[in-house]
């Protein structure tokens, strides 16, 4: 699949130089898709380098990540780490 706009979310929004952070759900999309350089393009005008995101998955998964640049319109962002859960209730 492919980026979908409507599914990227500005959680919390900054002044001066401080980064955003973001919360992107893809219901199409497998992380290693998502992480890849150029995905993000479509939303290049409003990504800044070091922004942090939330992304989960088609997989459901919950990763952490940022944005590791931003030129020419070409978003690239770090692989990420998964974040894990424990319900031991």
């Amino acid at each position: 699949m492919a980026f979908d706009r409507t599914n990227l979310y500005c959680i919390s929004g900054t002044t001066g130089n401080a980064p955003r952070l973001w919360s992107y759900y893809s219901s199409a999309d497998a992380i290693a898709a998502i992480n890849t350089a150029g995905y993000f393009n479509d939303a290049s005008k409003i990504l800044n380098a070091f922004d942090y995101m939330l992304i989960r998955d088609s997989a459901n998964v919950v990763t952490q990540t940022y944005v590791a640049s931003n030129s020419g319109g070409v978003v690239d962002i770090v692989d990420g780490v998964a974040i894990t859960a424990t319900d031991t209730d």
